[in-house]
């Protein structure tokens, strides 16, 4: 069941992507959601949910590394995104 809800909650956000395409302020308006979701997740229900005891702690851990890692949502630098049009196709002479 969760993994169905998982697949419907993807499918909903390429769609918004999709529709978004193109739209910096959009884009931008979804990835900020995106990340106070991540937010409100990672503060409330999945520190609730941590192990109490430090060897179930330290299982856990090396578990999630092993299945991929901390699920991290990077922001770009100002200077990256300052560089796109300098390096852009449509710039060049």
């Amino acid at each position: 069941m969760a993994d169905r809800r998982l697949q419907v909650l993807r499918d909903t956000v390429q769609a918004l992507v999709a529709d978004r395409r193109g739209d910096g302020v959009g884009l931008l308006e979804l990835l900020r959601e995106l990340e106070r979701f991540h937010h409100q997740i990672e503060q409330g229900p999945f520190r609730e949910a941590l192990p109490d005891g430090r060897n179930a702690l330290y299982q856990f851990l090396q578990d999630m590394e092993r299945s991929g890692g901390w699920p991290y949502i990077p922001r770009p630098r100002l200077r990256s995104l300052l560089r796109i049009p300098e390096t852009s196709p449509q710039h060049r002479s």
